[in-house]
């Protein structure tokens, strides 16, 4: 999958994309009474429940004059009851008082319009639905409960209509959205909600001894191909299961986000041959309406609206056009032909318009890792063409909501022996074999370092970073526990790094390797996530030439037995035997993963 290249010289507050699965746990419908207020409302207040949080779901339905701004008010009848995360509109909570302010798009509420909000909860004990709301102070049930917002001054007429009374029968001229339209995405789509588990791989992990105790995190759902969009029951990689199964499957587990990995691109991965696609270089069109719109289409169903569906852009893609091409170590025909004709680039743009106009969608191109891209040479070039694809086809740079580095790659999370930095008797380490003059020993150093290059470039300022910590935890008894000798930058490099690949172009199926940190949320600065892209235990490609049916083909770089070349400093692959075809289930890697892991499972 993740093939290395050449080696040589407070963020923006919530608003619209909701998370979680508003299943009607409970229906709370607080109507009005025939005499009541100018503001007259109607609350549906639904929750979907798990142990210790909720999703609550409310429909505001303005039944009087029309609204100008409006403020919702509850009491939460458990005192544990709060609000953690909301969308569409602002929320304070003071004790079990609740109030939700309207935001600039649907503060105008005429007679007869509705607009949904939603927010992310925690609870202890019990989780009872509010009996009262009100709405700009008047009590929407038509008086019993307690305001939880201050009455107007002067209180409006409570048993005469007002002097033009409001029409009850025919519906404004232009009839506003029912639905919450477009907005802002919320800053992290990770945080405060779960992840969806692919029950798919799931049941794979479960079957390997030991494998429930890491089933549960949440991996990426990889579309690696036209058919993988229905599902492809009778594949050794995907599943049964399409794009719709899974997000249905995500809205009935309750998770507030699930994620994709969008992979491909005419002329896939250039410069490998384990996981090169379906799609010739020419075949653009094809892509544009085979593949990414019948997801678009999927993705964009109301039905998935408050669910955060998060996709992983063309992973090993355009890094390409930069390090593999004509010129290059390693370049290839194929990279020079989707530089030529644009399809890397225009693809891209494509997917990421496509894809980034449905407001619950984000985006995060795939950006390489550390010992690819880390040397001067190509850690400017590759942020401008990382800048060319997002402008590209229709698309501006709105639609990426951040990157990924290390997708299915190997790259240590941090090297906490040995920095970048370090002198060994008057030399740099940058003069070990091992980093190679690289300006990066790790990943994080090279995410955060990222992320700043590409928002000089043009990117917004509050662009997230993932970086997939999958299987970069490099535990197990031959982790250093210290510094090494500083007979030499060598010895001092090679003695004390976490990464314990021979060589750090080398990607397939890594012997040694352990599962890294768990997926979480906001892990550090700039970071939205670790996370798990490449689910655990899928093969990165096969150890010898497998005949198959899927397009999968064979590198040599996953054979244990090549003594390498150019692109790997001619050193020994690392890769495992024995190994199937990529996407395919390789339990003697995820039992190794797993005695590996760090933090140790």
């Amino acid at each position: 999958m993740n093939v290395w290249r050449r080696l040589s010289g407070p963020r923006r507050t919530l608003a619209l994309a909701g998370a979680g699965v508003l299943v009607a746990g409970g229906l709370v419908t607080i109507p009005v009474t025939a005499a009541q207020a100018a503001t007259q409302c109607d609350i549906a207040y639904t929750t979907n429940d798990w142990q210790g949080g909720f999703t609550a779901n409310i429909t505001i339905k303005n039944l009087g004059d029309p609204v100008n701004g409006w403020t919702l008010g509850w009491t939460f009848p458990n005192s544990s009851q709060r609000v953690q995360q909301g969308w569409s509109a602002t929320y304070t909570q003071s004790g079990n008082q609740v109030t939700a302010r309207s935001l600039s798009y649907n503060g105008t509420l005429a007679n007869g319009a509705s607009t949904n909000i939603g927010f992310n909860g925690a609870w202890s004990g019990s989780n009872p639905k509010p009996t009262s709301f009100t709405l700009n102070g008047v009590v929407c049930n038509g008086g019993t409960g307690n305001p939880t917002t201050p009455p107007p001054t002067t209180a409006p007429p409570t048993t005469a209509p007002p002097t033009t009374a409001p029409p009850t029968t025919a519906p404004p001229t232009t009839a506003p959205p029912t639905t919450t339209p477009p907005g802002t995405k919320v800053d992290n789509p990770y945080a405060g909600v779960r992840g969806y588990v692919n029950p798919e791989w799931k049941a794979k992990a479960d079957a390997e001894p030991g494998g429930s105790r890491v089933s549960n995190n949440p991996t990426a759902v990889w579309l690696d191909r036209i058919a993988a969009i229905n599902g492809t029951p009778n594949s050794s990689s995907n599943g049964a299961f399409g794009v719709r199964e899974h997000l249905d499957e995500a809205l009935r587990q309750g998770a507030g986000y699930i994620q994709f990995v969008i992979y491909n691109l005419p002329g896939r991965d250039c410069s490998a041959l384990a996981s090169n696609g379906e799609l010739g270089p020419n075949d653009l069109p094809r892509y544009k309406a085979e593949y990414i719109d019948p997801i678009a289409a999927i993705q964009s169903d109301s039905k998935y609206r408050n669910l955060r569906i998060i996709n992983v852009i063309e992973i090993d893609s355009l890094p390409n056009l930069v390090t593999n091409t004509s010129g290059q170590a390693g370049g290839t025909v194929m990279c020079d032909t989707v530089k030529a004709n644009g399809a890397y680039v225009n693809g891209v743009g494509y997917a990421l318009a496509k894809l980034g106009a449905i407001g619950n969608v984000y985006n995060y191109i795939d950006a390489g890792h550390h010992g690819w891209l880390g040397w001067d040479s190509n850690f400017g070039p590759t942020a401008d063409i990382l800048k060319t694809a997002a402008v590209a086809s229709g698309s501006t740079v709105n639609n990426v909501h951040g990157f990924i580095t290390n997708t299915a790659n190997y790259s240590a999370l941090q090297e906490p022996y040995f920095k970048i930095t370090d002198t060994v008797n008057g030399q740099t380490v940058r003069q070990s074999k091992w980093v190679d003059w690289n300006f990066y020993v790790d990943e994080l150093s090279f995410a955060q370092a990222f992320r700043t290059k590409l928002i000089s470039v043009g990117f917004n300022s509050n662009i997230g970073m993932l970086i997939d910590t999958s299987r970069n935890g490099w535990g197990g008894a031959n982790r250093p526990t210290g510094p090494g000798a500083t007979t030499s930058v060598d010895t001092y490099v090679n003695g004390g790094r976490i990464d314990r690949r021979a060589h750090a172009g080398n990607w397939c199926n890594q012997a040694g390797a352990g599962l890294g940190e768990r997926p979480r949320a906001n892990p550090a600065t700039g970071i939205d996530a670790y996370v798990w892209v490449k689910p655990p235990g899928e093969s990165d490609g096969s150890s010898k030439e497998i005949p198959n049916n899927e397009g999968k083909g064979f590198d040599r770089m996953c054979d244990p037995t090549y003594g390498g070349n150019a692109r790997n400093g001619n050193s020994p692959t690392g890769a495992l035997p024995d190994a199937p075809i990529s996407g395919a289930w390789f339990s003697a890697q995820f039992q190794e993963l797993m005695r590996n892991a760090y933090p140790a499972l």
